[in-house]
């Protein structure tokens, strides 16, 4: 049994939250992406977050800490588009085996400064897998339904390499998030169980999938059982969701989550819906309201947050999952 499983069932786990509402603290310059090394480089670099673990590498060492301080048990690595696939928009294809690497040893370095501070209550980095800006089972051509943008072979080959670099630079878990399209997500888990089996390796995966909206459904039209069944062959260490809904609006379709799985269940949803300006408004205090339903209905094992969300919220969503036991497997919701 991995250090994680162990302490799951202990306790319920703190994942951290946003990288990129933190990142924007920063107001970061187009000088600051490039740094000396990428000073001349013929393409503009602004809003490549991934870039900034070799650019700013001080600055998401930073973000990790803050969140472990506030009480997270698990940090994200800084590489939600780090795929050749999401790169190829900063023609930077070579850079991702680096990208991923780097950003994996950083949250390394900052969780085993913590562990080794607090022996009793062990952290973890996650790697981060995103879901690409490229669906394999939709067209982006409303006059050519049958038209796809990749394909599976393409998305497997890309996550591949994803996943070696992060393996290699000491992830503990490898987090396929944000799913919106289930076969980006199978695409992702394939390459994930060549990579264990070549290497002899069990490293635990989360999954979570995104409902993007009041219809209950992926993007790629399944709902809560229809997703469950298709990511079902795999072993996972959690089920969950996280992004486009608030914790509110998130709590029905874990439920049925729970009613349908006796896996681990995560959770890390956005702080609210966003407003006019694409901000979320939701406070520290709001949230943790709402995080507390979950943990009174017995529905997560692992908590966190997503879009919009900072230490602060993190900070109160550890105290009052403290408060907590984890959600019990093989029973329902």
């Amino acid at each position: 049994m991995s250090a994680i499983q162990t302490e799951l069932q202990k306790r319920i786990l703190v994942l951290d939250g946003a990288m990129g509402t933190m990142l924007q603290q920063y107001d970061f310059t187009e000088e600051d992406f490039r740094g000396e090394r990428f000073k001349d480089y013929a393409h503009p670099l602004k809003g490549n977050n991934d870039l900034l673990s070799i650019t700013q590498p001080e600055a998401i060492a930073e973000i990790h800490a803050k969140y472990f301080e506030a009480g997270a048990d698990i940090v994200e690595t800084n590489t939600f588009s780090g795929t050749t696939i999401a790169m190829a928009d900063y023609h930077m294809e070579d850079l991702v085996y680096e990208l991923n690497y780097e950003s994996a040893r950083i949250a390394r370095e900052v969780a085993d400064r913590f562990t080794a501070e607090h022996p009793q209550k062990p952290r973890f980095v996650a790697g981060a897998i995103g879901p690409t800006n490229r669906t394999a089972s939709m067209s982006p051509d409303v006059n050519d339904p049958g038209y796809r943008a990749i394909t599976f072979d393409q998305l497997r080959i890309a996550y591949k390499l994803q996943v070696e670099a992060l393996i290699d630079g000491g992830v503990d878990i490898l987090l396929v998030e944000t799913i919106f399209d289930t076969l980006n997500a199978k695409a992702a888990l394939f390459a994930i169980e060549e990579v264990k089996e070549e290497r002899g390796l069990d490293t635990p995966v989360m999954v979570s999938g995104t409902i993007t909206d009041a219809s209950g459904r992926t993007l790629s039209g399944q709902t809560v059982e229809a997703f469950l069944i298709s990511i079902s062959h795999i072993s996972l260490l959690s089920v969950g969701f996280n992004c486009a809904l608030g914790a509110d609006q998130l709590k029905p379709y874990l439920k049925r989550l729970g009613q349908n799985t006796d896996l681990n269940i995560s959770a890390h949803p956005n702080a609210g819906l966003p407003n006019a300006f694409g901000e979320y408004d939701e406070t520290p205090e709001e949230m943790q309201a709402q995080i507390r339903e979950y943990l009174e209905d017995n529905l997560v094992n692992i908590i966190g947050g997503c879009c919009g969300t900072t230490p602060a919220h993190i900070r109160l969503i550890a105290e009052v999952a403290a408060l907590y036991k984890p959600r019990k497997l093989g029973m329902s919701a």
